[in-house]
């Protein structure tokens, strides 16, 4: 599976490490950076391109890692199409798929460790819509019509 990365100064470390989790698991990676330290720079700007990738479809799934995970998960979720979820669980990081059909994991990198990341990232790389259960298509109807009325609000 194809599968964009990226990481703000908080994730900076993190992201090298996921990124040779994923190769070893045979994805094929591509960075959206941040590709050198920088400790003054922002979230959004590593967020946004992960995103893009998914939104537009040159990627199937996002990872996007910061401080917290939470200005990552709130800078991906704007854009339409994109159901990004900060997970600190592997139950979550497998289940936000099969049930929601999550296609970018925001994850803290401080405040998971190395070893908890790399099983979120397995577990959410591992996982697939559940699309034979019409409970779980029916809710992602319902987040897509959603979506669809804000964008029409605008």
């Amino acid at each position: 599976m194809k599968v964009a990365i990226g990481a703000d100064h908080g994730g900076y470390d993190l992201k090298t490490d996921l990124m040779k989790v994923l190769v070893s698991l045979g994805h094929e990676v591509v960075d959206k950076g941040a590709h050198t330290f920088d400790a003054e720079d922002d979230f959004p700007d590593f967020a946004a391109p992960v995103a893009e990738a998914v939104q537009s479809g040159e990627t199937e799934r996002g990872i996007v890692i910061c401080g917290s995970g939470v200005g990552a998960t709130i800078a991906a979720n704007k854009y339409s199409g994109v159901r990004a979820g900060l997970c600190h669980d592997t139950y979550s990081a497998g289940q936000g798929v099969q049930h929601d059909d999550m296609n970018v994991l925001c994850l803290g990198a401080r405040v998971v460790g190395a070893a908890l990341a790399e099983a979120l990232v397995v577990s959410f790389m591992a996982a697939t819509l559940e699309a034979n259960e019409p409970r779980f298509l029916r809710r992602l109807e319902k987040v897509t019509a959603i979506e669809k009325d804000q964008i029409s609000r605008s």
